[in-house]
């Protein structure tokens, strides 16, 4: 019996159309899946360990985490440190002389503007809270309050961070190492120094002249402190 001989081609088995894309796959990707062997990933290609978290994530059903947002810069407070505080916030009264035989304050506040803090910063203006007049400048006894006052601001006056952000800072115009206050500043300042006393619960003990708290000669040898500390009450 005859047989036929065996055929050395292969045979060939499926549609024009499955060789015709198993064509494809080979020029496409065989090129790519020896680069990935290689080490070198294409830019267009993602990385396995993100393909991972993103099926991970897909496969657990819970969304990706985010990245956190970016801290917010801080706040870096005014020149010469006048931010606002609450009221009820004063626990000092802080008595200073201006040094000078005249003033207001307007002349105060102009003086003031031109001053700079320890970083080069300018101040905001007059350090004070209130000013009492000597009668050159302003009327003998007047008492005018200042834009710290009236905006309920942090003081720049005692050389003293805790003082500045605790104390009303009150001055009266004049030099006390030469002269002494006059009776009508006098007089003004004790209703005012019992006024703030009595509102923000201010003992005795915390008026205080500015050398109290820096080395300095204000308010002036002949300034009465302690007649204005005793027309406080006692607690």
């Amino acid at each position: 019996m005859q047989t036929e001989p065996c055929s050395t081609a292969p045979k060939r088995t499926g549609s024009p159309l499955s060789r015709w894309l198993l064509c494809l796959f080979g020029l496409i990707w065989l090129p790519a899946l020896s680069t990935v062997f290689s080490g070198d990933q294409p830019p267009w290609m993602i990385s396995s360990r993100t393909a991972r978290a993103l099926f991970s994530d897909r496969a657990s059903g819970s969304p990706p985490v985010p990245d956190p947002a970016p801290a917010a810069p801080a706040q870096v407070p005014p020149a010469d440190g006048s931010w606002q505080l609450p009221d009820g916030a004063w626990k000092y009264l802080v008595i200073h002389h201006s040094g000078t035989s005249s003033g207001s304050v307007q002349s105060i506040h102009r003086e003031h503007q031109q001053r700079r803090d320890t970083d080069g910063n300018p101040w905001l203006g007059i350090a004070y809270h209130f000013v009492i007049g000597n009668g050159s400048g302003m009327a003998d006894g007047q008492v005018q309050a200042t834009f710290r006052w009236d905006q309920q601001l942090h003081g720049a006056h005692a050389g003293n961070a805790l003082i500045n952000a605790r104390g009303i800072g009150i001055c009266l115009i004049g030099d006390f190492e030469k002269t002494a206050p006059s009776t009508r500043q006098l007089d003004a300042l004790r209703k005012l120094v019992v006024q703030l006393a009595g509102r923000y619960q201010i003992s005795r003990r915390q008026v205080i002249g500015h050398s109290s708290v820096r080395s300095t000669q204000c308010p002036g040898r002949l300034f009465p402190l302690r007649k204005i500390q005793e027309a406080v009450p006692q607690a």
